[in-house]
Order: structure tokens, then C-alpha cells, then sequence
């Protein structure tokens, strides 16, 4: 029940996201005892930052190349870093309605 209003707390602020992604952002984010940002008292409470923060990592992990770039480099910040801007134009285009 949590994980389902969680997705769709991620619908409203990224509307234009397609459900199977705010459905799997929901799911891996809020898994129990994971300590991801979904269990944190401020996605229970549904704040806009934490929702946003859990977007973030699903974008960066699932439409970038981040996970190859830290294979490459030692540091996340550099490897964020470069892709931020990738990040940051789906973030635009999920906000919009589809």
C-alpha cells in the first residue's frame, strides 16, 4: 500500500513519467530495510524532496551512462558530474504533462 501511494506521489510531481518507471522507482526505493531514500521519514511523510531525490537515482542509474563512468573513475562526484545535464533534461520533460 505504502509502495503504491509512493508511486503515485511520484506521478503527480513527474507527471509525465510513464507509470512502469514511477512503479519501479516506488518499488526499489521504498524496499524495507534497505535504508534508501523511500524509507526515510520524509518520503513517508511524501515531501516533494525526497521524491525528487528517488527520481534522481532511478534516472541516473537507468537512462545514463553513471554506472560505467564509476567503473572508470574512483570518484561519484566526477562521475555525477557528467551526467547531470542527461539527468536533469529528463527530470524537465517527466515534469511536464504527457
Amino acid at each position: 500500500m505504502y509502495i503504491a501511494a509512493f508511486a503515485t506521489a511520484i506521478a503527480q510531481q513527474f507527471p509525465g513519467c510513464p507509470n512502469e518507471n514511477a512503479q519501479e522507482i516506488a518499488g526499489h526505493a521504498c524496499q524495507k530495510y534497505s535504508g534508501r531514500v523511500g524509507r526515510s521519514a520524509a518520503a513517508k511523510q511524501f515531501d516533494r524532496a525526497a521524491i525528487r531525490l528517488a527520481v534522481i537515482v532511478h534516472v541516473r542509474h537507468k537512462y545514463t551512462k553513471y554506472d560505467k563512468l564509476l567503473a572508470r573513475y574512483t570518484d561519484r562526484q566526477e562521475a555525477r558530474s557528467e551526467v547531470r545535464g542527461t539527468i536533469e533534461e529528463i527530470l524537465e520533460r517527466w515534469e511536464q504533462p504527457r
